[in-house]
């Protein structure tokens, strides 16, 4: 039987948004709510893994998994192998790294991504939805992924290249959800790599696999979470998610 955790990074000093994690929403912080729907998705152990105090009292007073890791990390995916290796003995055969600025993320998101890596033949599996606006195509801070063929809830198909600015859509472009799920071997490749001159330029590190011809398949999910990254979204997400109390 597949052993699976789910891995949440998170550290306090965001640039855009400080303190991002423990930012309130239905006064709860939001690092919780991304736990919460991670338990909620029943597919294996969840942790936080964080080098801040005030997170790890947080996730610890709500009584969730918390391991305080380096704080010379450069990437979330670094935080994620240390708790893989450390505190899971590399024990782990998928390994989801979920990253918690996703408040409203739903937990079958990430059950189906689970779905998907347990059926599908690549080293890193993770999700897309379909723009809502063309604002979101403009905007940068949304994560676009282009693929080789138009998703359906039935396929899990091939990444070809992330980006960040795109003047028009496609049916073969996607909003990239920030969720990713590895294999065991696919995670100890992967942070051995170097960091490529695409991932810095562009700020993503999923380009990193591709850049080292390791596979991304992407599966596609109706609803759209939320990333928060700036005060905006905060309060876009409060919106949201208060309206739905």
């Amino acid at each position: 039987m597949d052993k699976i955790a789910i891995i949440i990074p998170s550290r306090l000093n965001a640039q855009r948004l400080p303190n991002k994690p423990l930012k309130l929403i239905n006064n709860r912080e939001m690092i919780l709510h991304v736990y919460d729907a991670a338990i909620n998705s029943n597919v294996g152990d969840v942790y936080v893994a964080t080098p801040d105090q005030k997170i790890i009292d947080t996730v610890k007073n709500a009584g969730g998994n918390v391991v305080k890791t380096s704080d010379k990390h450069e990437t979330g995916t670094d935080r994620v192998f240390e708790v893989f290796k450390n505190n899971l003995n590399n024990e782990p055969s998928i390994i989801i790294n979920l990253q918690g600025d996703m408040p409203n993320i739903k937990p079958h998101a990430i059950s189906d991504l689970v779905s998907y890596m347990k059926e599908g033949k690549c080293d890193i599996g993770t999700l897309a939805s379909e723009f809502n606006s063309l604002d979101e195509i403009k905007n940068p801070n949304v994560v676009k992924v282009a693929i080789e063929d138009k998703l359906s809830n039935k396929n899990f198909l091939n990444a070809l290249d992330f980006f960040r600015i795109a003047e028009s859509s496609n049916d073969k472009l996607y909003h990239h959800i920030g969720i990713y799920a590895f294999t065991n071997k696919a995670l100890m490749r992967y942070v051995g790599l170097k960091r490529t001159k695409l991932e810095l330029e562009r700020k993503l590190e999923q380009l990193r696999a591709l850049e080292n011809n390791m596979s991304i398949h992407v599966g596609y999910v109706k609803e759209m979470p939320l990333s928060v990254d700036t005060e905006k979204d905060l309060i876009d997400i409060k919106k949201i998610m208060e309206n739905k109390k």
